[in-house]
């Protein structure tokens, strides 16, 4: 195991772009109801439809609890249509579902000698709100281990939902999620930006202010911003002026439109609309077209039963000519506050061909 000298970055390491090809999708099989109360059955259908169209172009790895979850979860996915040949189960014990943030930060470089590693981020459960979290924040080094893989120890909070790359040197990040003070209160911004670059491999951190309403994370930048290209990017807004989404969102659309990539580039940037308010008991839920999952061979959307599906669709397919989008229904996942990029994390692939 390497300690945190020397860092990733200094050792060639880069956390390349979801666009890059994947070796694998690491996944957290659902177990826990109090993150969909009252309606954890209800999210397995179109979770095991996600796992059916990734893994028909990558290998689909899940952490489950114990060999009784194993069982269960293998004959849920056959009973789906799933290749079971096509998926791999780890006994890694877990508190929640949400492998995009408790999941390893796979990095790789340019280097026979271990070209790919990974980093092990502490986490807090979004600020303290939803403990325990104590076999979550293990997750990286058992699957390293399992991997036989080098772990890097940065000993602060990240989370996988707020970073997005464009694997040439840029990450995207939001000032309302990073720097909120339940994260590293003893870090500054800037101590922040060293740390990104140091550990993801990059040489600029761009940052957005603004999460969607509803969002229990402080506001991921995989609910609003992300990369398609090295210098495009899809953007959230929301087109009803009376939503209180509406001026938080702009504001990140006017500051995206002043940024500059490393090379001096401006960002092209995609509009994508925000469905239509999705609510559940009185509460108002983090729906968003822009948590979507890059695959190998596919683009899987959340969908949520509204007018706006069919254009958001349209407007992501666009991005990937060589890729299908899939749209599938997010609104019962949705109300665990998260969803299909939120449930996954990708493995890169050393062999970029």
């Amino acid at each position: 195991m390497l300690n945190n000298s020397p860092t990733p970055k200094s050792l060639g390491y880069y956390f390349p772009a979801e666009f890059a090809k994947h070796d694998a999708m690491w996944l957290s099989w659902p177990h826990k109801e109090e993150s969909w109360p009252g309606k954890i059955a209800s999210i397995y259908p179109s979770y095991c439809e996600f796992i059916k169209v990734v893994s028909l172009t990558e290998k689909v790895c899940i952490n489950v609890v114990n060999d009784k979850m194993r069982q269960s979860a293998a004959k849920m996915l056959e009973l789906s249509g799933v290749d079971l040949s096509r998926v791999q189960f780890f006994i890694h014990p877990t508190n929640d579902a949400w492998c995009r943030d408790h999941g390893p930060s796979f990095l790789i470089r340019n280097n026979k000698d271990q070209p790919k590693a990974i980093v092990d981020w502490n986490i807090n459960a979004w600020g303290g709100k939803y403990p325990p979290y104590d076999l979550d924040d293990e997750i990286p080094t058992h699957i390293a281990k399992a991997l036989n893989l080098p772990v890097f120890y940065p000993n602060i909070i990240m989370e996988g939902g707020s970073v997005d790359f464009n694997g040439a040197g840029t990450v995207l990040t939001s000032k309302c999620c990073l720097l909120n003070p339940n994260r590293n209160p003893a870090l500054s911004q800037d101590q922040i930006e060293r740390y990104l670059c140091n550990y993801y491999g990059v040489e600029q951190v761009l940052w957005v202010s603004e999460g969607i309403v509803g969002d229990d994370t402080d506001g991921h930048i995989d609910d609003t911003v992300r990369f398609v290209n090295e210098d495009t990017v899809v953007t959230v807004v929301e087109s009803n002026v009376l939503s209180e989404n509406h001026e938080l969102l702009q504001r990140n659309l006017k500051e995206l439109k002043e940024m500059r990539l490393a090379n001096g580039k401006q960002l092209n940037i995609l509009e994508l609309p925000m469905p239509a308010d999705v609510m559940y008991d009185g509460q108002m839920l983090p729906a968003s077209y822009a948590n979507f999952y890059i695959s190998n061979g596919h683009i899987i959307v959340p969908t949520y039963r509204c007018a706006q599906d069919d254009s958001a669709m349209q407007i992501i397919q666009s991005c990937f000519p060589t890729r299908q989008v899939v749209g599938i229904d997010s609104t019962d996942i949705i109300w665990g506050l998260g969803s299909f990029h939120c449930l996954s994390q990708q493995e890169p692939s050393i062999d970029p061909s």
